[in-house]
């Protein structure tokens, strides 16, 4: 049999549901391998198709949605309200999530884990490829950063496309420079403080509460065209922004926030979103 291969095909940013991480933002490479025989062309799949075809179904399946583990025994929803659930985290404490359905995607799974989610989507592809195709292999994979990192989740209303979906989230890199060089303390620890967090914006909050289990909860709504969305999360999950959501908004934070610490400092912040893209802010 006859393969063909692309890697770095794209990448994936998108949340997911942990019983003990709780809401995690990531960003996966995907690699893909085609078998099968050769066509007409002497091609197993023409390269000009791969993005237009692949791409494609792997961006509108998962990328920039929440991914849920239907196999989960802390999940469970309302059967009046089919569009909102709870997750149960081993903390005790409660995430519930309302959206759209093309903002989610169930796995049927307990966790969710690279090989989860390429099963999933290598039946998806296998259904929309020609006859010719005979196997579909893709992996999905982390990049390798060297230094600080960082996974947020956000969700940015005034957006007109999929990065107004509330719970969608990325695996960053951080780059801090003070008085023009690295500063890698700084670094490590601002990705301590953002370690699985959800970014928020105070003008999307509509409630804090205390709940019947003790713990302190905030919730984040709103409307875009999309559809209505309602977040509510422990508020120790939580970092809130006075702003916007966006990445630049957030590398500017940060400037901001050292420059405040450290004034007759040059502060330069190259916060990344996901992979190999972001913004910079300098003071």
């Amino acid at each position: 049999m006859n393969h063909l291969f692309v890697d770095n095909l794209t990448v994936i940013d998108f949340a997911y549901l942990d019983p003990v991480r709780g809401l995690v933002g990531e960003s996966w490479i995907a690699d893909v391998v085609l078998g099968g025989e050769l066509d007409e062309q002497g091609m197993v799949f023409d390269f000009s198709n791969v993005k237009r075809t692949i791409k494609q179904v792997i961006d509108e399946r998962v990328d920039h949605r929440l991914v849920i583990p239907r196999g989960y025994s802390g999940l469970s929803w309302d059967e009046d309200q089919p569009d909102t659930f709870q997750w149960l985290l081993q903390d005790g404490s409660t995430i519930v999530h309302r959206s759209p359905d093309e903002a989610v995607v169930w796995l049927s799974s307990e966790r969710v884990l690279p090989s989860a989610v390429a099963t999933l989507l290598e039946n998806e592809l296998k259904a929309v490829l020609p006859a010719n195709v005979i196997s579909v292999e893709l992996n999905l994979r982390e990049e390798v950063i060297q230094g600080a990192y960082y996974h947020y989740v956000h969700g940015l209303k005034k957006h007109l496309g999929n990065c107004q979906r509330i719970a969608h989230g990325h695996r960053s890199p951080i780059r801090i420079d003070r008085n023009g060089l690295r500063d890698e303390a700084l670094e490590q620890r601002w990705a301590k403080l953002w370690q699985d967090i959800y970014v928020g914006s105070e003008e999307d909050v509509v409630r804090r509460h205390v709940g019947e289990d003790g713990v302190s909860y905030v919730t984040f709504e709103y409307e875009a065209n999309q559809g209505e969305f309602e977040l509510t999360l422990p508020e120790v999950r939580v970092y809130m922004l006075d702003t916007d959501t966006t990445v630049e908004l957030i590398a500017a934070h940060i400037a901001d926030e050292l420059k405040k610490e450290f004034p007759t400092d040059s502060i330069r912040v190259k916060a990344f979103e996901g992979v190999g893209k972001g913004a910079i802010a300098a003071r």
